[in-house]
């Protein structure tokens, strides 16, 4: 899937990424795009993942250690890849490599073999597939897959060239910051030589010289033991270097604060995040691919802003996981994306969802979101979901959102499904649109709920026994019955607005007029002036939210749920399988 926009830079550009069989993701094949791609999704659904999977891809070390929790179900023997095709600019000198890498060409969805004849692929760009792989034997292999089907080694000094900063959401994670190899600070200051001399001075250091006298009896005995077993002799201290971190990644950035100079990596994690950029950003002439994990972290909200503005204007390719509201709504050309509850990533259309994006975008952080149609349709569901779980909604991921009416909430629903993605839906039946709606309902199953006929109100008072008609307008606040009553006794012109006096008037159509009152309905002998008046009746009634859960608490309480319990009880199911949960075969009532 790719998002709509692109833009072509001089820079190190993914175009495809597919990842199998790596942590919690069994397969991911995604197009992201140029500039900047916002993750967006619940809890545990594989947002990092793809960050760590790019991390572990562009690596500029070889001193990644697996694990068995690095496979997709702990099992090695299926092993893991993580394929990435991507342009690569001149300065990575990828031409120069010992041994030759051929490129494929991009024809805009896919990498396919070049073409000897320049009018068959006149547009289709170089591109190259690189690939990290782990074994069954907990090895990691780097290669570069050529267009005839081998396989040859990704060099390390390739992915140091290709560059990759990473504002982590790990605390400890500042090795831009330190001189670690590949870090942004070691390109930037690119001076090869720099570690041997620091050995070599550092290995002057009399270490030995500065042991206590006790220590230096204990290092002599020492001595004598490894003579006695033939072990090498003439012991001395000195600094070295071993596996891990060399010595001089002990160096690392420091700043002055009030007389005091202290490492930048000992300042806060949003101070830390921002200087990495900055040194990155100094290395002229590079723009390369950035991850950053939870941009909110240790950012106030004007610097989510200002941060997520720095990285739409530079030229790298960048991605970012968020669960910040701030950052969503900051990030207004970014590309966004969202991971599903199924682990699958779609784009969110900027344009169609973008007033959706700015009132509520909580919806695009949810483990599980659900669209209702609109503001009744929300507080119904809520309650009835409720009772279907016995946590809050928010303690599964599940977000309940307002479709804001009929047309808006097909709109919406209809984005989120182009891009292959599973939301929830809960509307109406209002006969407009059959074709449109019955597409989503093949896309999205029993999550996208439909009333069979009319809406909310119209199927609840449809089940609503006569003698029950007075409990069901009944508020538990007096003052909203009367005004209830008094909707009623003006549909039907009486100046009493006692129920006695309104169900004598209306006789056997009392049930049509509660319906058209509580809906708001507007009588074809009403004048032009009094429609508003009459289209507000449903606001006395249950068109809000406060409205929607009174009313599902009256199918509860008045014994309606028995009629609607086949009709609801499906995407109640639904929704419970989308988070995990086993299905049941009743609510809580």
């Amino acid at each position: 899937m790719s998002a709509a926009t692109s833009v072509t830079y001089n820079s190190a550009t993914i175009h495809s990424l597919i990842i199998k069989r790596f942590r919690g993701i069994k397969t991911l094949s995604w197009h992201p795009t140029n500039g900047v791609n916002v993750i967006l999704g619940g809890g545990d659904v594989g947002k990092t993942t793809i960050l760590d999977a790019l991390a572990l891809l562009f690596s500029p070390t070889n001193s990644t250690a697996l694990s068995d929790t690095d496979y997709y179900g702990r099992n090695e023997k299926e092993r893991f890849e993580i394929n990435a095709i991507m342009a690569l600019p001149a300065s990575t000198e990828i031409s120069k490599q010992l041994k030759p890498a051929w490129p494929w060409e991009w024809n805009g969805t896919e990498a396919v073999p070049p073409s000897i004849d320049e009018e068959t692929s006149p547009n289709n760009k170089p591109v190259y597939w690189l690939r990290a792989r782990g074994t069954e034997d907990l090895e990691l292999i780097y290669e570069m897959i050529q267009p005839d089907g081998t396989a040859d080694g990704l060099s390390v000094a390739l992915r140091r060239a290709i560059g990759l900063v990473r504002l982590g959401g790990d605390d400890r994670n500042d090795r831009d910051l330190r001189l670690v190899q590949g870090s942004a600070l070691d390109r930037l200051l690119s001076d090869k030589g720099l570690r041997s001399r620091l050995v070599s001075e550092l290995a002057k250091s009399d270490v030995k010289r500065e042991l206590t006298e006790d220590a230096k009896k204990a290092l002599a005995a020492l001595d004598v033991s490894f003579k006695q077993r033939s072990l090498p002799q003439q012991l001395d201290l000195a600094i070295t270097g071993g596996q891990g971190l060399s010595v001089a990644a002990l160096i690392g950035l420091t700043a002055e604060r009030e007389g005091v100079q202290l490492p930048l990596a000992c300042w806060g994690s949003g101070t830390r995040r921002i200087a990495a950029l900055a040194i990155a950003e100094q290395n002229q002439g590079e723009a390369p691919i950035t991850l950053v994990d939870e941009i909110e972290r240790g950012l106030e909200p004007y610097r989510q802003r200002s941060l997520i503005e720095k990285l739409q204007t530079s030229k790298s390719q960048v991605f970012v996981t968020t669960h910040s509201p701030t950052a969503i709504s900051a990030a207004s050309s970014s590309s966004l994306w969202y991971v599903d509850h199924t682990g699958k990533i779609g784009c969110l259309h900027q344009t169609k969802l973008a007033r959706h994006r700015k009132s509520d975008p909580e919806m695009f952080l949810a483990r599980l979101a659900i669209v209702a149609e609109g503001i009744t349709e929300l507080g119904f569901i809520s309650t009835i979901l409720g009772r279907a779980f016995p946590l809050p909604l928010q303690s599964y991921g599940i977000h309940i959102s307002d479709g804001g009416g009929h047309e808006s909430a097909l709109g919406i629903l209809e984005a989120l499904a182009e891009g292959g993605l599973h939301f929830g839906g809960f509307v109406d039946e209002e006969g407009k649109h059959p074709t449109r709606w019955q597409s989503l309902e093949k896309s999205l199953g029993q999550l996208m709920f439909r009333w069979k006929s009319g809406c909310t109100e119209e199927c609840i008072l449809a089940s609503v026994k006569e003698e029950q008609f007075e409990d069901f307008l009944t508020h538990d606040d007096s003052h909203k019955t009367n005004f209830r009553l008094r909707t009623l006794a003006d549909r039907l012109s009486l100046q009493e607005k006692d129920f006695a006096a309104i169900k004598a008037k209306a006789g056997n159509g009392l049930r049509q007029l509660i319906t058209e009152a509580a809906t708001g309905s507007i009588p074809s002998t009403v004048k032009e002036e009094e429609k508003k008046q009459y289209k507000a009746h449903a606001g006395t009634w249950f068109k809000s939210v406060d409205g929607g859960q009174e009313l599902a608490e009256k199918v509860l309480s008045l014994g309606i749920w028995p009629t609607l319990k086949p009709e609801i009880i499906p995407f109640c199911n639904a929704v419970r399988r989308a988070v995990a949960m086993e299905e049941s075969e009743d609510i809580t009532q």
